[in-house]
């Protein structure tokens, strides 16, 4: 049997919500405890260049997900190499079991367990990943100035991206399995006018093509669902954008959720539906899902267990 350790105030997960979620409780005197998860640092452990993060005009994303953690330390905070493998949210405290064999009991809980892009799982799609394949426009798209891009996907999210792309790319291929979208009449209007985007209808992306010195996108091959044959489509970057699916596992049939899986909050705030269990992040947040709004809801959710804590004590 592993040890029982108990904590005030338990986090699970460490991007930029549950790190600054971590700094914000720490500096309330809460010594709470962090558990990293499965991917520590979160999706950007996995993002190259960052030049959306206020204070920095460029920044590597492992840097700036090593940078966080070691302010968490500073504060106070103790971050912990595990992955929680349950969580009982039943009853106070809190009890969440480590895969280290570890029992986690807290008073309050922050989950910041994120949401991961889903893939089209094409080993040439892991091949290129950070290098011409990416699942966020907003993120990635500024680095495809004036060069020609493809986006997969036919929901709301791949012609949002499409659109955003079309304000730094030459041009922009949307390619869709079907023959005709799912995304909202209003978002489709704008798509059918723009004069930088194609629409290649019914292909499936078959495999990304790329040089490997340096690696890079040169292009995808997209088949034809009816007929198999194959189209290569030049491309300098590659977006998937065939939605998100956030990390609730943990919680699903204990919280509240909406939107395909994301966790529900009382708008305005992080509490759940569970008083004591906060959420921030990439898990609650199916509109913006960016590394600053995250660790905006990490202050807010810290602030929240802050007070909610005083209150039952």
């Amino acid at each position: 049997m592993g040890e029982t350790r108990h904590t005030k105030l338990l986090i699970i997960g460490s991007g930029p919500a549950g790190y600054t979620a971590a700094v914000y409780a720490s500096r309330a005197m809460l010594s709470p405890l962090l558990v990293q998860g499965i991917q520590p640092g979160g999706q950007l452990t996995i993002t190259t260049e960052v030049e959306n993060w206020p204070g920095d005009t460029e920044v590597q994303g492992p840097d700036l997900m090593v940078r966080m953690e070691a302010h968490a330390v500073a504060m106070g905070a103790e971050v912990i190499s595990d992955i929680i493998l349950t969580l009982d949210l039943g009853k106070r405290p809190f009890t969440a079991v480590g895969d280290s064999g570890t029992t986690y009991t807290a008073d309050a809980v922050i989950l910041a367990t994120g949401a991961q892009a889903k893939w089209l799982g094409l080993p040439s799609e892991e091949k290129f990943k950070g290098f011409g394949v990416s699942a966020c426009a907003t993120c990635d798209g500024f680095f495809y100035r004036g060069r020609e891009v493809v986006v997969t996907g036919g929901g709301n999210t791949a012609v949002e991206e499409a659109l955003f792309l079309t304000n730094f790319a030459s041009k922009v291929t949307l390619i869709h399995r079907r023959d005709s979208l799912r995304a909202e009449k209003i978002l489709q209007d704008r798509l059918f006018k723009n004069p930088k985007v194609t629409v290649l209808w019914n292909h499936a992306i078959d495999s990304v093509v790329g040089d490997d010195t340096p690696l890079g996108v040169t292009g995808v091959r997209a088949k034809d669902v009816t007929t198999g044959a194959i189209t290569e489509v030049p491309c300098a970057g590659f977006f998937v954008a065939i939605g998100h699916a956030p990390a609730s596992e943990l919680v699903k049939d204990q919280l509240e959720l909406h939107n395909g899986g994301y966790v529900k909050v009382t708008p305005g705030s992080t509490h759940t539906s569970i008083p004591g269990v906060f959420a921030a992040g990439d898990l609650t947040d199916h509109v913006y899902r960016q590394a600053v709004t995250s660790a905006g809801m990490g202050c807010m959710a810290a602030l929240d267990a802050e007070r909610w804590l005083a209150e039952h004590a």
